[in-house]
């Protein structure tokens, strides 16, 4: 752990955490690694990779290297440069595995929450948008403001995908539902879902409308690709 250089004291570092530091962070829980196991594939002590993860920190290039490896990621990933590109810009892996996923495992994946894209019909062309998601039970909810895009799924039968793309090793899993949506108008029902909501609406306020959709197929692929670590539940 590094010190105050005034103080010696580590507890008197304002813990102001940078990009780099929730991205290590993240990618670490993404892989069910320790912040020892991470050191240890790094070649460094645990309390300076716990200071590059609570501080603002400028590790030299070496150091940089060896914790994208540790990660199994890159630097670039973990830099931010690549914040603004599409997701799946890594090179195609050389021998990827084409899995069909079974509906537990589609739903695993959907897990809690998340974003994913629903797919709805507006004056008869189609349009795709992106929602915070919310699992409760058998329903997949979001919310959103009458007016808007996602609102025109009430009465259709529509179509929600959700992935996750590893950039790192060229994997990743797609989830894809399928069913008719209905807008929430039961209170109890309302409140059910708001108890389940772990987030509000990325895009903002004003958006109190429940869309639930009842699941009629949920079905899945994953790419995986022999040799790359084994991924937690929450990665492909």
């Amino acid at each position: 752990m590094m010190t105050n250089p005034e103080t010696g004291s580590a507890s008197a570092v304002s813990r102001t955490r940078s990009d780099l530091g929730r991205r290590a962070a993240l990618r670490r829980q993404e892989l069910g690694l320790t912040r020892e196991e991470v050191a240890a594939r790094a070649a460094a002590s645990p309390g300076y990779l716990q200071y590059v993860e609570e501080h603002t920190a400028d590790p030299d290039i070496g150091f940089m290297l060896r914790l994208a490896s540790a990660l199994e990621t890159t630097v670039a990933e973990l830099v931010g440069r690549t914040t603004e590109l599409p997701a799946g810009f890594g090179k195609a892996a050389a021998h990827p595995e084409v899995l069909v996923l079974s509906a537990a495992e589609c739903r695993e994946r959907l897990s809690t929450h998340g974003v994913g894209r629903i797919a709805v019909t507006i004056d008869d062309a189609p349009a795709i948008f992106p929602v915070n998601y919310t699992v409760a039970d058998e329903l997949i909810a979001y919310r959103t403001a009458p007016e808007a895009g996602p609102a025109a799924a009430a009465g259709q039968d529509v179509a929600l995908e959700v992935d996750h793309i590893d950039d790192a090793f060229s994997q990743g899993w797609s989830v894809l539902v399928v069913g008719p949506a209905h807008v929430v108008t039961d209170s109890h029902e309302t409140r059910r879902l708001e108890e389940h909501a772990h987030t509000g609406p990325w895009i903002g306020d004003g958006r109190h409308q429940w869309i639930a959709i009842h699941p009629n197929r949920i079905t899945g692929r994953r790419i995986r690709v022999m040799g790359a670590h084994a991924p937690s539940k929450a990665t492909p």
